[in-house]
């Protein structure tokens, strides 16, 4: 399978023009996992672009995104595949009469009678295909194990079929927000990579490219106040899908420079517990007095 990208730089340049804004670190992962055929296990805050990272390399590359979203209680058959019972049944009821049940043992466990889950799907696509398994720290030390096996060889072995071994490699990303350790197994499997909170900076510039009409001593504005929130000491941080929603909500009400009172007005789009949306009340009316 021909390579995806040619540079770090292709990988960066590309994100940029699907409003991704990465910097060489993220890129710099996205190439070598792609040249070596290894998954990326991408690990940080809630919110800081995890998720869209594998969106987004879909959207550059032109892959089908396949998604498995991680649940506790999430097993084999949610994640990879299971028989189709009901119309395995009927098929039974129809040759009910027949002799032959080798012909229909055969038929009712083939591909026909197979419902496909995201990994089996990501295995065994044709085409170019991004998986991105979402929060893998969700699942059960089991489950996890089964993600090993399928990772490690890029195929499924099902009793009744055989092993299906995957036509091609599919970039993988598995997110993580740290809710419990992964095991070391996995880890090792995969290429690491950690996406924190972005720089004041880098934060402005991705304001300044998701909010449409904002100006740029208002993205300004934005990316320096959230940036004096997060360093108070909070139950949940603000992602940066929350401050393109409170910039946004800045814009809906047509301001134009953010007071201590238009920032405490606004506080509960970007935070979502009471204390802390106290605490930075509190805090934004010395800073922006």
């Amino acid at each position: 399978m021909a390579p995806r990208f040619t540079s770090v730089q292709q990988v960066r340049e590309g994100l940029r023009d699907v409003n991704y804004l990465a910097d060489d670190g993220i890129a710099g992962v996205a190439f070598l996992a792609d040249r070596l055929a290894k998954p990326i296990l991408v690990e940080g805050p809630a919110g800081t672009g995890k998720t869209q990272l594998a969106k987004s390399i879909a959207d550059m590359t032109g892959a089908r995104l396949i998604r498995l979203q991680c649940y506790e209680g999430l097993d084999e058959s949610k994640a990879l595949y299971e028989w189709n019972y009901k119309k395995q049944l009927l098929r039974i009821q129809a040759d009910k009469n027949s002799e032959g049940w080798s012909e229909i043992h055969d038929d009712i466990f083939s591909r026909e009678f197979l419902l496909t889950r995201p990994l089996l799907e990501a295995i065994s696509a044709p085409d170019p295909v991004v998986l991105l398994i979402d929060e893998v720290d969700r699942v059960e030390v089991e489950t996890e194990a089964l993600l090993l096996e399928i990772l490690s060889e890029y195929q499924v072995s099902i009793p009744e079929l055989g092993t299906i071994t995957a036509t091609q490699i599919p970039m993988v990303f598995l997110t993580s927000n740290n809710t419990r350790e992964l095991s070391e197994a996995l880890k090792r499997r995969c290429l690491y990579l950690h996406v924190d909170y972005p720089s004041m900076e880098r934060e402005k510039e991705i304001v300044l490219t998701k909010v449409e009409g904002i100006t740029e001593n208002l993205a300004d504005q934005v990316a320096r106040i959230v940036r004096s929130i997060r360093q108070l000491d909070l139950k949940k941080s603000p992602s940066v899908s929350e401050t393109l929603d409170w910039a946004r909500t800045i814009m809906l009400l047509n301001i134009e420079t953010i007071d201590a009172q238009v920032a405490k007005d606004t506080l509960h789009v970007l935070l979502k517990y009471q204390t802390d949306i106290a605490k930075a009340a509190k805090e934004l009316s010395v800073d922006l007095v």
